[in-house]
């Protein structure tokens, strides 16, 4: 009978392995091993320690959603960025390898924990997101009007995975990203959403 621990580390194997989108072709294994873990495994941010392990820098390995800004392949890195401590959040798409720094498309977000596993997430401003010049980082960022209630629910949680649920039911399965600092992407100064302009927002 498989343990927590085996179905933890088959999970980060083919989240792993054979590059980005690889785990697309596992999508039944994957979704399996999903609940499972969820069940063997639950997150609970209540915990001691548990939002500094939530914050910093996540790349998504596979969703199961079919929406474009969502998808996962080795043509983009699709990051995520939690920083509860600062109550903000950010998704960013951008091209791997060295031109990822070059420009990005990105949705910045408020972020508050509300219970044991749920992050309410209020979309703030999005667009596109430059290089840093000196002391300038080069953005063009708009803000946009979220016109329902958006959260994240996390439903698994360590040092290198992290299992959630979007609010329209999407399954994801992010990889903690180590070499990726939260405070060189996040723009320096947070989003003021007082004067939202039309435009819908994405899905948290």
């Amino acid at each position: 009978m498989p343990t927590p621990t085996s179905t933890r580390e088959e999970l980060l194997a083919l989240l792993r392995e054979g590059g980005r989108g690889a785990a697309n072709r596992q999508a039944e294994r994957l979704r399996e091993l999903f609940v499972a873990l969820e069940r063997a495994m639950p997150a609970d941010l209540s915990a001691p320690g548990a939002l500094e392990q939530l914050e910093g820098v996540w790349e998504l390995r596979w969703s199961s959603s079919s929406q474009p800004y969502l998808a996962v392949g080795p043509w983009i890195e699709n990051l995520q960025l939690l920083a509860p401590s600062l109550g903000r959040g950010m998704n960013l798409l951008r091209l791997p390898g060295p031109l990822g720094p070059v420009a990005g498309i990105a949705v910045e977000a408020a972020i508050k924990v509300e219970s044991s596993q749920r992050v309410q997430v209020r979309f703030q401003r999005g667009g596109w997101l430059g290089p840093r010049l000196g002391d300038i980082r080069l953005q063009l960022l708009r803000t946009v009007q979220q016109p329902f209630p958006a959260w994240l629910d996390i439903t698994v949680l360590d040092d290198e995975l992290r299992l959630c649920r979007g609010n329209a039911g999407t399954l994801f399965a992010l990889l903690r990203r180590p070499d990726l600092s939260i405070t060189a992407l996040l723009p320096e100064t947070p989003a003021q959403p007082e004067t939202p302009a039309d435009g819908p927002a994405p899905e948290a």
